[in-house]
């Protein structure tokens, strides 16, 4: 299984970056982790414009018969232990999974639909470089349960 977490979202700020880096850096060697940020549209005439020219992006980028995942506060909130079983669940199925974290003004209703699941990481708003750390904390969380790894005490 590979996992991509695809954020459309300028570079992260050095600090992100290195929370996310230090994640990743677990990860390495256990799990095909592949993070990536898709550049946000910035000549859009509207909000709608915007949404749906990042979701075209996102999904002529995903790999083939990839299982898609968006991130949106009107999902399911998963538990970490709910999450470490949906890992386990991929991991099972093989192939590429991809997280996707909209831009600035959300997903557009297409790549919502044509998502397998949506996950709620919270009711609030987050600013996309906080959201790519927890979801990289999560993922190594979750993956450390899987390996009964001493990391989640929980």
């Amino acid at each position: 299984m590979r996992l991509h977490l695809y954020c459309v979202a300028r570079r992260p700020p050095k600090w992100a970056a290195e929370a996310s880096a230090e994640y990743e850096k677990r990860l390495t060697g256990q799990l095909d982790f592949r993070p990536r940020e898709i550049a946000p549209c910035t000549n859009a005439a509207n909000p709608e414009q915007q949404r749906e020219r990042e979701a075209q992006t996102v999904l002529k980028t995903l790999p083939d018969n990839a299982w898609l995942v968006a991130l949106d506060e009107r999902g399911s909130a998963w538990t970490t232990l709910q999450l470490a079983a949906r890992l386990d669940d991929w991991r099972q199925r093989g192939g590429d999974v991809v997280l996707a974290v909209g831009g600035a003004e959300g997903h557009a209703p297409g790549l919502r639909s044509a998502a397998r699941e949506i996950w709620s990481l919270s009711p609030l708003t987050l600013p996309h470089a906080l959201v790519r750390v927890i979801v990289t904390e999560q993922i190594y969380r979750a993956w450390s349960i899987l390996n009964h790894h001493p990391y989640h005490r929980a």
